[in-house]
């Protein structure tokens, strides 16, 4: 399995002969999408999906398919069986790779601010993607794919979060609300300068790539 980092939320996963990619949003090189199987789409924040892209992707490839929560799916009318609706429980397979659907609304940004669904995406039992939110998965995971930074995130949970999981290592994402200085401060607390979270935690340039064990 095969891991490429693009800007922001967004990864590219290619894993024998399926090639997914999740959250490809406004922060995101358009590239990311080129010649994928599937797009997995965690909720509907502008950093997560950008519907005219998504759809000009869907053109250019008509083999793309799309898996999203129900307020995604419904912004992608016309599209038809191409876009599948799931959430909390459910679960699929993309050319062979199993995904499962686990959480449902996304993390606290203000009591005032009305949330939004936001689900996380299991990969092969082994990647974990939670969009915006703090979902512990149903089992341990290889990899932990950790939004370090957001309008509703704090180190000190983040931590903790990272703990309860318990994966081998953990990924950075969601820093692009972060200027580098500050993404250097969150890896060093979320990693060898903080209190010790269980995991390797690893930044990733966007294009860069990480085979997983």
């Amino acid at each position: 399995m095969r891991l490429t980092k693009f800007g922001h939320a967004c990864v590219r996963i290619e894993h024998e002969g399926a090639t997914v990619v999740i959250d490809p949003g406004v922060f995101t090189e358009p590239e990311a999408v080129e010649g994928a199987d599937a797009v997995l789409i965690t909720h509907e924040h502008f950093d997560h999906f950008v519907e005219d892209r998504l759809r000009a992707a869907a053109e250019a490839n008509p083999g793309l398919r799309i898996w999203a929560n129900r307020s995604v799916a419904g912004q992608l009318a016309g599209l038809g069986t191409r876009v599948t609706a799931v959430g909390e429980g459910d679960a699929f397979e993309i050319a062979g790779l199993g995904v499962s659907v686990h959480g449902e609304w996304h993390a606290v940004i203000h009591p005032e601010i009305p949330l939004v669904h936001n689900i996380g995406f299991l990969l092969d039992g082994r990647v974990f993607h939670p969009g915006d939110a703090l979902t512990v998965p149903p089992r341990q995971v290889e990899t932990l794919l950790m939004p370090i930074a957001g309008p509703w995130a704090k180190v000190s949970e983040l931590i903790d979060y990272i703990r309860e999981v318990g994966p081998r290592q953990a990924l950075a994402v969601h820093e692009a609300v972060l200027s580098e200085a500050g993404q250097m401060v969150h890896g060093r607390l979320l990693g060898e300068g903080g209190p010790g979270t269980g995991a390797e935690f690893r930044r990733l340039a966007a294009g860069e790539q990480l085979d997983l064990a």
